[in-house]
């Protein structure tokens, strides 16, 4: 079966683009606004509308396939590709991607994923029109998506639902009952990402919060056995409230799994070094002084781990113990599909994450890329309310788990 034609439809995302250097430089918040200037290349205001361009490859047979091209809410920070605008991208989707696929057979995921995600590319477009190819293969073959890498890697689908992590925005109190209403395994994120404001100029301020979110979640727990994962992304802010003393930072975590126990704890992001060999050593440093204290909370790798090398250099350095998979910031899905199966491999915990500046449809394609792959945890996106990037991706691995019993 050939692909007959390309078509792109811009969109929107589920959430917004933000500048993350000028929030930490002090933008402060005015309603769904941030006030102040941008600081980073592209932005036209410190918090703008997120924008997604849909891959649509129209079949042989009259079906079509499709992927959203989208990328991260921190576009243009920790090294990643620039903003990512569907009237800029459009035009090279056309002229350069069109004839990459119009025309040709369907083949395999992996081989007609090589030719674009081996370009030189933006992220964005790997990333939506390698999801429009593995559509593509799966109705070419009659099969689930999740059956297309399965068959591809040589894994197995799980025969559970993988634990799902849902993330608050900034309403971190209300969000964080919704959560706890549906039984997310894993919560709330939290965004910690100004120190004055919500971290605290000694930490006290997540400390405090993670002492309600216990007791919130020991009064409102759905069920007895509910026993989730706190998860808190504090986006570096650890490193500038102990002026990156990583023993200090180590000791702090292991003060904040005292308060969360229960519940474990995992700390994402915990400093920004500013280029990705310094953030590899502190990271690796800051796990081993865990380890040294007895600490059994977790830290997360996220900034300067964008690609599927970058996931492989801090899986062998033990950089962390467990690494966020964005999956718009390591282009083609195939790289996200890979960097799993080699955390896996290397014991290092697989967070097949991504961004709430996502789509439903990019949503619905990681969740084929987690039952296929069995990461420890899958984000559930996009958007910041909750209630729709957790239906949505529960609901897309409910269907995959009930089509392959």
């Amino acid at each position: 079966m050939k692909i007959t034609k390309l078509i792109c439809a811009p969109g929107k995302t589920g959430f917004f683009f933000d500048d993350q250097k000028a929030i930490k430089q002090g933008a402060k918040n005015n309603g769904a606004f941030y006030e102040g200037a941008p600081v980073t290349q592209g932005f036209t205001a410190v918090r703008q509308a997120g924008e997604s361009v849909s891959v649509i490859f129209i079949l042989e047979n009259g079906a079509f396939a499709h992927g959203d091209c989208a990328a991260v809410q921190y576009s243009g920070a920790g090294g990643r590709d620039p903003l990512f605008l569907a009237e800029n991208f459009i035009p090279i989707i056309e002229k350069e991607i069109a004839p990459l696929y119009v025309g040709k057979e369907i083949t395999t995921f992996r081989e007609m994923a090589d030719r674009v995600d081996k370009a030189n590319y933006h992220t964005a477009i790997r990333y939506g029109v390698t999801q429009a190819c593995l559509d593509a293969v799966a109705k070419s073959k009659g099969k689930l998506m999740a059956q297309v890498i399965a068959d591809e890697y040589g894994t197995e689908i799980s025969k559970t639902l993988i634990p799902v992590f849902s993330q608050s925005g900034d309403d971190r109190y209300l969000n964080a009952d919704k959560m706890i209403m549906k039984a997310a395994d894993v919560l709330p994120h939290a965004l910690f990402n100004h120190v004055e404001t919500k971290v605290g100029l000694k930490g006290e301020k997540i400390k405090a919060y993670i002492q309600w979110l216990r007791e919130r979640i020991l009064k409102l727990k759905p069920f007895d056995s509910y026993n989730p994962v706190i998860h808190i992304d504090v986006y570096g802010t650890l490193g500038i409230v102990f002026d990156n003393n990583f023993e200090a930072i180590a000791r702090y975590v292991g003060e904040l799994a005292e308060i969360a126990k229960p519940f474990h704890l995992r700390v994402e992001g915990p400093v920004d070094m500013g280029e990705k060999a310094a953030q590899i050593d502190a990271l690796r440093i800051i796990r081993q002084t865990m380890e040294k204290m007895e600490i059994t909370a977790e830290i997360v790798a996220d900034e300067w781990c964008n690609t599927l090398q970058d996931v492989i250099d801090f899986s062998e350095n033990k950089a962390g113990h467990m690494a966020q998979i964005k999956t718009p910031d390591l282009g083609g899905i195939n790289n996200s599909i890979e960097a799993v199966l080699y955390c896996k491999q290397h014991h290092m915990g697989a967070y097949l994450g991504g961004t709430c500046n996502e789509t439903n449809r990019s949503a619905e394609i990681g969740a084929h890329i987690a039952m296929a792959t069995s990461p420890v945890q899958y984000l559930a996106k996009p958007g910041m309310g909750v209630d729709e990037g957790y239906m949505i991706v529960y609901n897309e691995m409910s269907r995959i788990l009930a089509l392959n019993p």
